[in-house]
């Protein structure tokens, strides 16, 4: 982990808070591609996955987005609350698991509220490098809108397209006709809630699957989580046997028992707990796998059990 320095902290939308993180002496940073996170370790001790929207080019710092989320497990609030301008941040070396596709011919960036941030960067990185793109940013209202006034600029006027809804999901952005056809090569980015996640691959099952890329912060639930069953998880390394309860990840469950196994976004996207599914039938709730990979692997994050039973290689 590095320690940064926070030099600046601002209020960008309601709720929603710049973080602009530089090294001590001013030097350099680790370099980083659009599309990048950090994992943040936040004072109450949670680490959570921030993309770092700023251009990669600027070498001296790392610019992250906070939702301050009083609903959450306490990560964000902790972060917005009790962190200021000149103190430190214990973050990670950037990853990289939602990158642009350097063989498309344009890009076409879909974002959700606070997924704007991974978008914010690739918009910026292909303004740089002249490339052909396109961004279309869902959210309730101008008042929640991060980065406003710069997507509004005038010389993005025809690339940029901002839709409110002001919570009225009759409002919502017809995302069909947006994706009825591919140009070229385009490829397309989508990162908000899991509705407007849900909408974009449900009307884009005629592209090419490569061709579609998805990632989110667990900004949403799942919708079958209200109606999920308990299922058992077998360990074949250990022949250990761990029941998992309805609302509990299989992840969560490994912990409680003292299992430890890798993780980071805990959110389906980032592929960390990537885990060898041996035996039984899994509910894939994740943005990883392709569907040729559903039989033989599961992300333990987010994913549940179809069958009673299911073996891991753990």
């Amino acid at each position: 982990m590095m320690s940064l320095l926070v030099q600046k902290k601002t209020q960008i939308a309601q709720d929603i808070f710049l973080f602009e993180l530089v090294q001590r002496n001013h030097a350099d940073l680790p370099p980083f591609t659009a599309g990048s996170h950090l994992l943040v370790l936040t004072p109450r001790g949670l680490s959570r996955r921030y993309s770092i929207c700023n251009a990669p080019s600027e070498r001296h710092r790392y610019v992250i987005a906070v939702k301050r989320d009083a609903a959450g497990s306490g990560g964000s609030v902790s972060l917005v609350d009790s962190v200021q301008a000149g103190e430190l941040l214990h973050v990670s070396m950037p990853y990289n698991y939602f990158p642009l596709e350097a063989d498309a011919s344009s890009h076409l960036l879909i974002a959700g509220g606070i997924g704007i941030t991974p978008a914010l960067a690739m918009m910026r990185d292909l303004i740089e490098k002249k490339a052909d793109f396109k961004l279309i940013y869902c959210t309730r209202s101008p008042e929640t809108t991060a980065f406003l006034d710069e997507l509004s600029a005038p010389e993005l006027a025809g690339r940029v397209l901002i839709h409110h809804d002001y919570g009225d999901r009759a409002r919502s952005l017809d995302i069909a006709p947006l994706v009825a056809q591919r140009n070229g090569e385009t490829h397309i980015y989508c990162c908000g809630p899991r509705p407007l996640m849900d909408a974009v691959r449900a009307q884009t099952r005629h592209w090419p699957h490569a061709a579609v890329h998805f990632e989110d912060f667990g900004t949403s639930e799942h919708p079958e989580q209200s109606g999920e069953k308990s299922f058992s998880v077998r360990l074949a390394k250990s022949n250990k046997t761990v029941e998992v309860a309805a609302g509990v990840s299989i992840l969560s469950a490994l912990r409680s028992q003292g299992v430890a196994v890798p993780s980071s976004c805990e959110s389906g996207t980032c592929g960390a707990c990537r885990t060898t599914l041996i035996s039984g039938v899994g509910e894939h709730r994740d943005y990883v796998l392709d569907d040729d990979e559903q039989e033989t692997e599961i992300m333990i994050c987010v994913s549940r059990a179809r069958s009673d039973v299911l073996v891991l290689d753990l």
